[in-house]
Parts: structure tokens; sequence; C-alpha cells
């Protein structure tokens, strides 16, 4: 080594020593960028490339980044005469493994050394940084769930992917995080300054947030990976600080809290549910055994205690409508007597409860749709920010509660999955209230099967990606950058889905090029028909429509008319299509 070579090795030294170990997928390609962030960042970075990870990148473009010679092979005599694999796995500061495919992750889990990638991991005595990378059914298998989890019991510091589209067609968890928030993890793992390297947006963010008055604390991992003040730690592994330790301070970046979003998206059966999606509440003791051998009656609930829910007050947003609010307590009511001044008067004329819904003049025994199941998804979505804010778009429901009613006057069985919205559930329907889109694509998995799905909701395409537990304050510098992530695509979802509806109608609210957005988004979605409407004058919230029914054959474009006009008109000519 000449004596330029060796000032500059040793000024590399300086900085962090990460052995990098870049696995097989698509998602490879995000390495090079990784390697090139972590030298701009100050770091020395050596790579070991795996045979499927070649398939993606060269070695070439990885020395050309780094600076220094990739390692591909267990079997170099050169390199194996001076015990290479274990040689690399010391001399790093961090391992990470980047993308870690399930191949390489049950490789880990299972102590399997194969290859130089797998040989060094398993040798190295230093932390360990895993990013996933793979498909979402990949991801969520119980094989892989178990295998991260014994990882992370093991020391080694698992990220969670991120949710979105794939290259596989499919949306969900399992898309590897931008090599800035890589980059990010690492600088925070190694306790060094990532500098301004892909940091500026979250910097803002985190000091938006920043507690004024609160002494900043020192963190640790603890087994599980969740940051825990010092004197709570009881894990091993590196020592957390800075960026994403006082992220966790303030939101909480749990794998058990994103895990458990992923579960509310997609389904996880890991825990009972009833009808609500939710945990039963505790029911020990209730009805057992007497020792008499006869059940034991249940305590007599106090009526009037403030605690006590009622039946169904909990299930919706409370009704806006004063005559409703009139009839339902109109048998408690007292007797209005003459003269009495502290008497309840009740107006002469009562509301008809189903007042505003749809009236269609149908001939009662006009009921193509009877014995199908009509599932529809109706209004918008709400992402909360913080306890207080939400993201949310105009929508209000109209249409979708007006196919709903529609539906179930042509004999259908409906079922309405409603966003927050103040209508009324029209005749005949089983409505199920949700607030965010994780919860109405729970809600439509659990729904169907069905014959027909009609998504009328306007369900929001982003969510924040970290919920603040207390309200973010304003301050005088610049606004706190709010950082999105994708919601599951419960169109597509259901397309994709083996209980997929015999026809599927989707809905595309577009401000400009309608009828090609609309045709676009029925090829991409995966959808039988798309109903297209342009919401450019004030469509949202009004009570006329125009829509146009795209489907692979045709476009048929409907005049101008109320929105239970639209909403009869469709559903007959689903009526038809069900015949065929």
């Amino acid at each position: 080594m000449n004596i330029m070579a060796q000032e500059v090795h040793s000024a590399r030294m300086t900085g962090p020593r990460i052995l990098l170990v870049v696995g097989g997928g698509i998602a490879a390609y995000k390495s090079c960028e990784l390697v090139r962030l972590i030298r701009k960042g100050g770091g020395d970075v050596t790579c070991v490339l795996t045979e499927g990870g070649s398939q993606f990148v060269t070695p070439m473009a990885l020395a050309a980044l780094s600076e220094n010679k990739v390692y591909t092979s267990l079997f170099d005599l050169k390199d194996e005469v001076e015990m290479g694999h274990i040689q690399l796995s010391r001399e790093a500061d961090l391992v990470v493994v980047c993308p870690a495919t399930a191949d390489l992750l049950a490789k880990m889990a299972a102590g399997i050394a194969d290859d130089l990638a797998t040989t060094a991991i398993l040798a190295t005595d230093k932390p360990v940084m895993a990013v996933p990378a793979m498909n979402v059914r990949m991801w969520e298998h119980e094989a892989t769930q178990r295998n991260v989890e014994w990882l992370r019991q093991a020391g080694v510091h698992v990220m969670q992917p991120e949710d979105g589209a794939m290259a596989c067609g499919e949306f969900g968890p399992g898309r590897l995080p931008e090599p800035e928030t890589v980059w990010l993890e690492i600088a925070e793992a190694l306790g060094v300054d990532p500098g301004d390297v892909g940091a500026s947006e979250i910097a803002d963010y985190l000091e938006a947030l920043e507690p004024e008055d609160e002494p900043e604390a020192d963190w640790s991992p603890d087994d599980e990976g969740e940051a825990v003040p010092d004197e709570e730690s009881h894990g091993g592994g590196y020592r957390a600080g800075g960026l994403s330790a006082l992220l966790a301070s303030i939101i909480p970046r749990s794998t058990s809290h994103r895990v458990n979003d992923d579960a509310v998206a997609y389904g996880d059966d890991s825990f009972p549910q009833d009808d609500t999606g939710l945990p039963p509440l505790p029911q020990e003791g209730w009805g057992e055994a007497a020792p008499d051998g006869e059940e034991e009656p249940l305590p007599e609930p106090d009526m009037n205690s403030p605690l006590l829910a009622r039946k169904g007050s909990a299930s919706g947003a409370p009704s806006m409508d004063p005559g409703a609010l009139i009839n339902k307590d109109l048998e408690a009511m007292p007797m209005a007597a003459p003269g009495d001044p502290d008497a309840v008067v009740v107006a002469d004329v009562v509301a008809d409860p189903l007042d505003g819904q749809p009236a269609f003049e149908l001939d009662p025994e006009y009921r193509p749709l009877f014995g199908k199941h009509v599932l529809i998804t109706a209004g918008p979505t709400h992402e909360p920010i913080d306890p207080v804010r939400y993201i949310a778009n105009r929508s209000s429901g109209k249409q979708g509660f007006a196919i709903a009613a529609a539906a179930a006057a042509l004999g259908a069985r409906v079922t309405l999955i409603a966003g927050p919205v103040h209508l009324q559930t029209p005749p005949g329907v089983d409505r199920v209230d949700v607030e965010s889109a994780q919860e109405m694509a729970l809600a439509v998995k659990k729904a169907l099967p069905a014959d027909v799905c009609i998504m009328v909701a306007a369900v929001a395409d982003w969510r924040s990606r970290d919920v603040a537990m207390a309200k973010i304050k304003k301050r005088s510098s610049a606004p706190p950058a709010l950082l999105l992530t994708e919601n599951p695509d419960i169109l597509a979802t259901t397309a994709g889905s083996s209980n997929r509806p015999r026809l599927l109608v989707g809905f595309a609210a577009e401000t400009d090029d309608l009828l090609e957005n609309a045709k676009k988004k029925r090829k991409n979605k995966g959808a039988d028909w798309i109903v297209a409407n342009d919401v450019s004058d004030d469509v949202m919230g009004g009570d006329e429509n125009a829509v146009h029914i795209v489907s692979a054959e045709e476009i048929d474009s409907w005049e101008p008319m109320p929105k239970r006009d639209v909403a009869l008109k469709l559903m007959e000519r689903i009526a038809d299509a069900l015949k065929d």
C-alpha cells in the first residue's frame, strides 16, 4: 500500500465502519443509494453481495460507490487464506443486511451459514441491523413473523418495512424503506450525527414536536426493540440516541404499534374478535354454575348509571335530526298538564323518522335483487394526525347512502360501511360505522363474501405515518412537516381477494381528464366498472350528480340527475348484469 493509499485508508477509519450485506430482490437497487449516503455521511462501507443480489446490482457499481472491494464468495482462496469472513464480520462497527429477504431472515434465525453473507452474519460479534423487503404475503406469513421475533429476541434490530405498492402489483407492508430512512437508523445505532443527509424534513418535524420544558432523557432499546429510559432498559444491543430517541419519546414507534396497524388493514387473526373487530371485554366469572348446579343469574345493571353505555349508543355518530331526538325519548316524557310550568311540551307534529331518506315508488313485487348480498362503502375517512386534527375530504356520503337505499328497495341484503357522516341509515340496511381507511379495509374484509361490491367511499390516499399522542403545538417557526404513508387500497385489495364479488364497482371522483383517468383506474384496480364523476363543481355535498359508467366494453354517460335517481338507475343496471 503506497503512502497516498495509506492516508486515504486512515481517513476512512475515523468514521463508522459498516458491513453491508446486499440480499436479492428488486429492492437491491436501493443499496447503491444507501452506500452513497453512508459515504456522504462520513462512514466507510464494505459490501458483501449475495448471489441473488448480484442479479440486480453488480459488484462494479457497489465497488465504485463504496471505493472498497466487494466480496461475493465464501470460497475465494485469496480471501479465505486469512479467514476473510471472520475479518469482515469483526472489523465493522455495524452489520447491515439490506435488503433482507425472507430467505435471508429465515437463515439468520435458524443459524444457517451456507454462503459468505450468512457466514459473516453468524460469525460477527458486532450489532446487526436487518432491513426487510419482500412481498406483502411473505412478510405477513406466520413463518416470517416468527423469524423476525426470534431475531429481535436475539438482539438483531429489524426495521419495520414500509407500506405501499410493490413491483409484483400488490399493496401492503413489505416495501424497503427509503435509503435516507435506513441511513438515519444506522446513524442512530452508532450514535453518530447523520448530518443533513435526508434528515431535513424529519428534523423540522421533530423540532416542532419537541417538548419545551422537559429535559432530554437517555434511551436504550429493550428486548423487543422498544426505546425505553436507561433505568428501565432490560435488553442488550446497541445504545440508541439522538433522532429516533427523541421521536420515540414523543410518538410511539414501537414494532408492536406498527404491526397492529397492519393487522387492522389486513385482518390479523392473532386475537379473538367480535363483530366490532375489537378484542372482547373480559367475561371471567360470568355465568358460572352456582354450587347447587343452577346457573347463577347476572346482577341487574343500574340503568341510571352514567357509566352504563346503552345498546347502540356507540355504534355511530349521534343523530342530528331534532325529530329523531324527540321520538327517541317520547315515551319517557311526562304529559303536559295545563298550567304546569315544569312540564315538557312536545310538538304536535312529530317528525317522521324516515324523513330525508330516498323514497322509491316501486312495485312491492319488483325485487330483482332478492337473495343477493350488496356491499357498499360510503362517505369520507378521517386519518388522525394528533388527538384533535385529522386528514379528510369533502365527501358527504349522500350518493353512497342513496345507493344503499336503492339496493334495499330492490330486495337485496345490504351492508353499508360508512365513514364519519351525519346521515340516517336507510331502511332495511345493515350499517357499520368506521373512521379511518384501515378500519374500513378491515370492515370490508369481514363483510365479504358478497354478490356485488360498490366502493363509493372517498378513502383518503394517505395517512400520517406517526400519530402524535398529544396535540401538536403551534410554533413561531415553520409548521411541522407531516410524514405521510399510503393507506390500504381497498378496491384493489378486494379485486385480488379470494372472496372477490361477482361484480366489483368502483367510483372515480376526478377534477380533470375524467374518462381517461377512470379507464386507467378500472384497469389498474381490477374493477369491472368504474362510475366516474366530475367533482370540480361542488358535487361533493350536493344533491345532483352526472356520472359515466366505464366498463371494459363501453362508456355510458348519463345526464345530470338527483343522486337518488342515479342510485336507482345504477342498481337496476347491476340487477340486469347479474342476470347474465
